[in-house]
């Protein structure tokens, strides 16, 4: 479903990806997990093509993202760590506004603004909107599209314990439909609950891959995520 072939990507003289080869499978919850700067953030605007890597490419469900860019980012959904929405919208325009650009129609709207808590102020401009409630109602807007590949970038920033257990329900859900979802976190636990495999990344490359059993085997005697990842970077 993604497939990442030798990506790189410099700023001038920095590499903030070096070099990294994956290939993630439909239906997989995939954790891109490491510290702040690691190259978490620039993965994922390649993988969208907001971003133009160096070298190496990127294919999502068999489309490479430079040649057919189009076709690729119909079938991808991003939320970002900071949802961009319109402030002088309403929860239910945005929705309609996102109907309208994909031609879904209108029918489920109240159906996303409840399963997702909003249905109470979908009538209340965006402006008033906590960071968490932005990030839901943008949530809703991706999945109305049916999107095969989903994109998190630290997905439960900003959300109060409730909503995030509801997202991670979500996020399983939509697995178990075969989308992908692929997030970035430097969040241990997320990683350690949701994702069905990991890659660390620190300092541009990939120094750890697989499930979290597969890590442990990596790692000797470490028995959790926290000390994998520790002992896993502090020699980087």
């Amino acid at each position: 479903m993604i497939k990442l072939t030798n990506l790189t990507k410099k700023f001038k003289d920095k590499t903030a990806v070096d070099n990294i080869t994956l290939e993630i499978p439909s239906g997989e919850i995939f954790g891109l997990l490491g510290p702040n700067g690691a190259g978490k953030t620039t993965t994922i605007k390649m993988i969208t093509g907001l971003l133009k890597p160096t070298s190496g490419s990127i294919a999502v469900c068999g489309y490479d993202v430079q040649k057919n860019a189009i076709s690729a980012k119909k079938i991808i959904g991003l939320l970002p760590d900071t949802p961009f929405v319109y402030q002088k919208l309403t929860g239910r325009e945005f929705l309609e506004f996102i109907y309208g650009i994909y031609g879904i129609g209108y029918e489920k709207i109240d159906e996303y603004l409840e399963l997702f808590e909003l249905k109470s102020v979908g009538d209340e401009l965006i402006e008033s909107y906590s960071h968490g409630m932005q990030q839901k109602l943008v949530l809703a807007g991706i999945l109305m599209r049916n999107p095969k590949v989903i994109l998190l970038d630290e997905p439960l920033v900003g959300l109060d314990p409730k909503s995030a257990r509801l997202v991670k329900n979500i996020y399983n859900e939509q697995s178990k439909k075969g989308t992908t979802v692929f997030l970035s976190t430097h969040i241990l636990e997320l990683a350690e609950k949701l994702c069905t495999r990991l890659a660390i990344i620190d300092k541009g490359k990939i120094i750890a891959l697989g499930t979290l059993d597969e890590l442990k085997k990596q790692s000797s005697a470490e028995k959790d995520l926290e000390s994998i990842f520790f002992k896993l970077t502090e020699n980087v």
